[in-house]
């Protein structure tokens, strides 16, 4: 009985992100994040808003390592990030969907293939080389492809793709690995206004429906407040408003972006 109640708070554990000061200077004085601290509840989508420069995007790519931190600690699934490397960076790695402003597919590959990327870092080698996966793993791609509306193009190559539809691939990929984060950096920002529209649709339903913690860096404030259950803005590399859609009014977005003409 004690295993049952306790498995749902490991999964809590699990899939919680807690930072703590974290500083990233791309040259020395001049930090980019400015003693950051956050922590993200094992569920919602989570919208970081803030003008071009502020840090949103390097703050993304320092939780799952693609930028080194300069300071500070990343703590997830039990682990700081921030002092892993080699073989335990990578399988906790594991554990981190990413969903990329410029989709990341490899073009020349089909699209089940870029969907089974995903699930790279759980093969050997040698079947990651050949693209031996599991027949399994075959068939949640192509369940993954239907639930994000590709279940059509599986064989078409990724270069023949609309960017929506890559986007599409991209968050099939990202939710192959069975993640307990995702990470979305700019997702939209290639995109039209109706597609954008369409894919945050998309990553919030199957963020919701897995129950997966996810956090979308944006610039469309109208999108953060539409499908975000908590907004975090940010100013010069610091948080200057965290809260719900609701609670954000003209006052916090001057504070963020500054300037009052564009509110107009």
């Amino acid at each position: 009985m004690a295993t049952a109640t306790q498995a749902p708070d490991a999964r809590k554990r699990e899939r919680s992100l807690i930072i703590n000061k974290l500083c990233k200077e791309y040259r020395a004085g001049q930090p980019v994040l400015r003693d950051v601290s956050l922590e993200i509840e094992s569920r919602g989508l989570i919208a970081i808003i803030g003008p071009s420069g502020t840090g949103k995007s390097t703050l993304i790519r320092c939780i799952n390592r693609l930028v080194e931190p300069t300071s500070g600690e990343i703590l997830f699934r039990g682990r700081d990030m921030v002092a892993l490397s080699g073989p335990e960076l990578r399988t906790i790695r594991r554990h981190i969907g990413m969903i990329f402003q410029e989709y990341n597919l490899v073009e020349r590959l089909s699209v089940i293939e870029n969907v089974l990327c995903g699930r790279l870092g759980y093969v050997p080698v040698w079947r990651a080389w050949l693209r031996k996966f599991r027949a399994a793993d075959i068939e949640h791609a192509f369940q993954l492809l239907d639930a994000v509306g590709l279940g059509d193009f599986a064989n078409q190559r990724a270069d023949q793709l609309s960017g929506g539809q890559r986007q599409r691939v991209g968050i099939a990929r990202a939710l192959m690995q069975e993640p307990d984060l995702v990470l979305a950096d700019e997702p939209t920002s290639s995109l039209d206004p109706k597609t954008s529209v369409e894919i945050m649709e998309l990553i919030a339903s199957r963020a919701a429906e897995r129950k997966i913690p996810t956090i979308v860096n944006m610039h469309n404030v109208d999108l953060a407040r539409r499908f975000a259950d908590r907004i975090i803005g940010m100013s010069k590399g610091a948080i200057v408003f965290d809260g719900p859609p609701l609670a954000l009014k003209d006052s916090h977005l001057l504070e963020i972006y500054g300037g009052e003409g564009w509110l107009e």
